[in-house]
């Protein structure tokens, strides 16, 4: 499946990009693929390095996941960052109750960069994180948000989502979770 990101209209750089994100739904898992086309030399993406967790991650380039897996306010955001350094953190409710997300491991980070085309693959084992299927209520599937924050190399920040909310940009938002995710 592929899916077309939005660019935020308050949003002041990378006019000249487009962002997509392609899901894969393997068994126990999430490949998620962020492809930004355009002008890739005018975009601020730090070579990769050693993968590592880090936090604030969504201060400089950054692509993000925001998982909704069981009724409720709680939810899983995911961060990867082209250095290949990510984050895993599960929230009580909207914006509040954060803690690292030890039932998500270390995802695989594979990035590749040419002029005019960036991929940022991460593949993530999600097998101790319930799925619609393991319910027992049989309520709803996953609930997922998809999101970018491209910085250009002048500093000037961009915010991509499947939906936005009304004013500033807040992929936390519940509009965000624009996207049902069946089971694998």
């Amino acid at each position: 499946m592929q899916h077309v990101l939005k660019r935020h209209p308050e949003s002041l750089g990378s006019a000249g990009i487009e962002v997509q994100v392609e899901i894969a739904r393997p068994p126990g898992g999430l490949v998620l693929s962020y492809v930004v086309t355009g002008e890739i030399g005018e975009l601020s993406l730090p070579p990769p390095a050693t993968s590592a967790r880090a936090h604030e991650l969504w201060q400089h380039t950054c692509f993000e996941a925001f998982l909704r897996t069981a009724p409720g306010e709680s939810y899983y955001e995911l961060n990867f960052a082209p250095s290949t350094q990510w984050a895993a953190y599960r929230l009580s409710r909207y914006r509040s109750g954060m803690q690292d997300a030890g039932e998500i491991g270390p995802p695989r980070i594979e990035v590749e960069a040419r002029p005019e085309r960036y991929t940022l693959r991460a593949t993530l084992a999600l097998d101790r994180v319930p799925s619609p299927s393991e319910r027992s209520d049989g309520s709803m599937p996953w609930r997922l948000g998809l999101s970018a924050m491209i910085e250009d190399r002048s500093g000037r920040k961009s915010y991509w989502a499947l939906a936005h909310p009304p004013g500033k940009p807040d992929f936390h938002h519940a509009d965000c979770f624009a996207l049902e995710l069946a089971s694998a």
